[in-house]
């Protein structure tokens, strides 16, 4: 099991990266992460939805993502509730402080879960949450050493030097653990180091004196981590890179409740594409040739923000100078004539008006459609997926965005074809769709590989990991395959 000293250590980046390293030396491998808090989610094989960077893992170790990968999935809705997912299934909401009471009986499916991975693999690669560190979390904890206890699963400490002071929240980390717990780890990584690494050779050895833990890796700084999906919002906040070729600019308002928002990652990987990140405070930019509206956990929330940003009116006016608009999933709901929640699924019953760009009316529900798609849009082929609450109906439907093998009709076009929303998550990760996108939006032709690229840096990754990782060590440390019994 990985646990980090605090959120944003690069469990998720460490775990993908090994899960990749391990099947490549032919071990059959699973990644499990027991709680997650994201809303960048993915649908699963078995018709579920998990965390976004256990998806990553399960393509790291070439297998079909499954539910069991991430049996608790907690979806923030606002600052103290999260819709609680279990086994791929949405079961209510909670707040902050009830949930805490519905961990004992949640412990019973997380162990179930990590059981059937465990029976089919040779190596299961465990991630943790947040930080191994929050003693206040640790009543009836399933997330990190509540698991690890329960499961007897010995465990590796992460502490990321980039952002300073590692030495002393390893050290830290080690000095509020119980005993009990504190004895669960069995060595620690230094990750994200830049420089000469001889320099850091005391700081090793300092941690190790006073922890007792064993150093199994100092891990060098990889910079091409950003061509893969991220799961925390956190990533937004990255600056992000200059593209002096680019030819476009792509306008995205990052909302408070923003979710699956890899749905980004293609354009940004795009060299003649520049997406830029609104943030609140700042308009919309006037010459983005397109606006995107991202999804959203509680749409309807989030659209009171867009508007309390004014970024409605700069929205118009955007339409107005002849701009292209595209909302996906909970983006597509907002751009309708109005929402309606009559069971209260995101927050008090009622109705508020959209922003009236397409001709559709969105009704909330508390079921949700998970599935893989394939089809076509503006005569290309299509495939991504959809992972929504509600229906959307309305004339602008005649105008449909696509048609879904098996599904019909889906999503709906304005009648000067300016504005355009879908249900369609991974669109732009489908090469055809991406270069049909960049194409009416006068970017240059792409020539981009964007699946190819994903595996080529998972590669990399799992390279980069061989070399300052001692992977040999961790699987004597796992305790269930010796280094020389497989290829």
């Amino acid at each position: 099991m990985f646990q980090g000293t605090g959120s944003d250590v690069g469990k998720s980046l460490i775990v993908a990266g090994l899960a990749r390293a391990f099947t490549l030396r032919g071990l059959r491998v699973r990644p499990f992460k027991p709680q997650n808090m994201s809303n960048n989610a993915a649908v699963t094989a078995d018709g579920g939805e998990i965390g976004r960077a256990q998806a990553l893992q399960a393509r790291a170790a070439r297998v079909a993502p499954s539910v069991h990968m991430n049996p608790v999935l907690l979806k923030p809705q606002s600052d103290i509730g999260s819709q609680v997912i279990v086994q791929g299934r949405a079961q209510g909401t909670a707040r902050a402080a009830d949930y805490q009471k519905l961990k004992p009986a949640l412990m019973a499916a997380v162990l179930e879960s990590y059981e059937r991975l465990r029976s089919e693999a040779d190596l299961v690669l465990v991630e943790g949450a947040g930080s191994a560190s929050e003693i206040n979390l640790r009543a009836n904890d399933i997330a990190n050493m509540g698991f690890a206890r329960a499961a007897n699963v010995p465990v590796v400490l992460i502490g990321d030097i980039d952002r300073g002071g590692v030495i002393a929240s390893l050290v830290g980390t080690r000095a509020v653990l119980p005993e009990e717990d504190a004895a669960m780890i069995v060595g620690f990584l230094v990750n994200r180091f830049r420089g000469d690494p001889t320099l850091f050779a005391a700081g090793m050895e300092e941690i190790s004196t006073r922890t007792g833990w064993q150093a199994l890796g100092l891990v060098p700084f990889f910079k091409e981590a950003r061509r893969l999906p991220a799961e925390d919002a956190l990533a937004l906040d990255a600056v992000s890179l200059p593209k002096p070729g680019a030819r476009i600019r792509i306008a995205v308002p990052l909302l408070p409740r923003i979710a699956n928002f890899d749905d980004l990652d293609p354009l940004e990987a795009e060299p003649g594409v520049e997406v830029v990140r609104v943030r609140p405070g700042t308009p919309l930019p006037v010459d983005a040739a397109l606006v995107l509206l991202p999804g959203s956990k509680s749409t309807m929330a989030d659209l009171e923000d867009f508007r309390r940003e004014g970024w409605d009116i700069d929205l118009l006016a955007h339409v107005r100078r002849g701009g292209r608009v595209l909302g996906l999933c909970g983006g597509y709901q907002m751009l309708g004539r109005t929402l309606t929640d009559p069971e209260g699924v995101e927050g008090p019953p009622g109705t508020v008006p959209g922003l009236g760009l397409l001709d559709v009316d969105t009704v909330l529900s508390g079921e949700k459609r998970l599935v893989a798609v394939t089809g076509t849009a503006g005569g290309v082929p299509l495939s991504g997926y959809e992972m929504h609450m509600g229906v959307t109906e309305g004339p602008g439907r005649a105008r449909p965005f696509a048609e879904i093998d098996g599904a019909g009709q889906e999503g709906a076009v304005s009648e000067d074809g300016r504005v355009a929303g879908t249900y369609a998550h991974g669109l732009f990760a489908d090469d055809r769709q991406r270069s049909r996108w960049l194409a009416a939006l006068g970017a240059p032709p792409s020539t981009l590989d964007y699946e190819a690229g994903i595996e080529a840096t998972l590669d990399a990754l799992a390279a980069h990991l061989e070399k300052h990782i001692d992977l040999d060590r961790l699987l004597e440390l796992a305790g269930r395959i010796q280094p020389s019994s497989r290829p």
